[in-house]
């Protein structure tokens, strides 16, 4: 059974396209595991220091893997003096 997760990242002000091109890398590392089924990014449309993950994992083994993952160690390193709050994560359950 699949696991959905939509995380919420906030830059500060004035970092976003720096907060942008870790994502990104994130990104490419992330879709090259092999429990992970989808793993998108969205900036919001009005507020450009807003980003959006939608994450589909195949399985919790995997997802706790990528948890501990070189590239998620990174961002989360490379993030600290970028990132306002902390990651927001939710997991959901597909309806349709």
């Amino acid at each position: 059974m699949s696991i959905y997760l939509t995380a919420l990242i906030k830059s500060k002000p004035n970092y976003s396209s720096e907060m942008k091109a870790v994502l990104l890398e994130l990104v490419t590392g992330s879709r090259t595991e092999d429990a992970c089924l989808q793993y998108n990014l969205h900036q919001d449309a009005s507020d450009e220091n807003l980003f959006i993950f939608h994450e589909e994992w195949g399985n919790k083994e995997g997802l706790e893997k990528h948890n501990t993952s070189p590239h998620v160690l990174k961002f989360i390193a490379a993030t600290k003096e970028l990132i306002d709050g902390s990651v927001v994560i939710y997991q959901t359950k597909k309806l349709i």
